[in-house]
């Protein structure tokens, strides 16, 4: 079954427009938890115009100590030395290193990881001693399939950006094939597969029928606006129904994520 990992830096935007302590971060991760999600995703950015260092910090200490062995802490971001300090504070399940420059509003794009080989290996390493499972956030490409797992990591994450957009114009099925032959290329590897960017309970269906070996989906922004029409519970639920079974649990119609 391909897990649901709650990405929560839309909700901490919402936060932080005001100086409140609400919406609660702790509150939305119990949630999304108790309605079926395996997974909390979090990406700080250096400026903390969403996630913060603290955000981190708490939600990785209430985790640990409620969901033992059970729920991922999976945290995403550009490997700056900062950002590597506070990984191997926190000590997360998963670490995704994104190739994020740092005034971007999202991650728009996969790692070179050739050009980054010997950088991303040190990387890797160091982090891999703290215990996390390493992904690397890479494009529709076969030809990052032997650099990724040389460069020592455990899994990959598909930027799946590009997949929305086909699907929102009608081509889903050339974008289905392109991501379906890098997939492989990557389980040939010997990496593990997640995905993430841009998917909802619209094009999720289709994109699962394809690879259905995907093993985890980090979903933040879409998850986030159906949350705002059909509350949190409900919106994890029609995400991990979805998962469940590629007809979905809800129609697109009633989504704004969809339309």
């Amino acid at each position: 079954m391909t897990v649901l990992s709650v990405n929560l830096n839309k909700v901490a935007l919402l936060r932080n427009q005001r100086d409140l302590t609400y919406p609660d971060l702790l509150v939305m991760a119990r949630s999304a938890i108790a309605a079926g999600a395996g997974g909390i995703t979090v990406h700080p950015r250096p400026d903390e115009r969403h996630i913060r260092r603290s955000d981190v910090r708490e939600l990785g200490a209430m985790l640990k100590s409620e969901y033992p062995g059970s729920v991922e802490f999976n945290i995403e971001g550009y490997p700056t030395e900062d950002f590597m300090a506070l990984v191997e504070e926190t000590r997360p399940e998963q670490v995704t290193l994104v190739p994020d420059d740092p005034g971007q509003s999202t991650s728009d794009h996969g790692w070179d990881i050739p050009a980054n080989q010997e950088m991303l290996k040190q990387i890797i390493t160091r982090l891999k001693g703290c215990g996390a499972r390493l992904a690397l956030f890479v494009d529709d490409d076969p030809s990052m399939a032997g650099p990724a797992r040389d460069a020592g990591a455990d899994r990959v994450e598909l930027y799946t950006g590009p997949y929305h957009h086909a699907f929102t114009k009608g081509r889903a099925t050339q974008s289905i094939d392109s991501f379906a032959r890098a997939a492989s290329a990557m389980r040939d590897a010997g990496l593990g597969l997640n995905a993430g960017h841009d998917l909802n309970l619209d094009n999720l269906p289709k994109f699962l029928a394809a690879m259905p070996y995907i093993e985890e989906v980090s979903i933040g922004h879409a998850l986030t606006v159906d949350a705002l029409i059909m509350g949190m519970d409900a919106a994890v639920r029609a995400y991990v129904s979805t998962l469940n079974d590629a007809s979905g649990a809800v129609k697109p119609q009633q989504l704004a994520s969809s339309r």
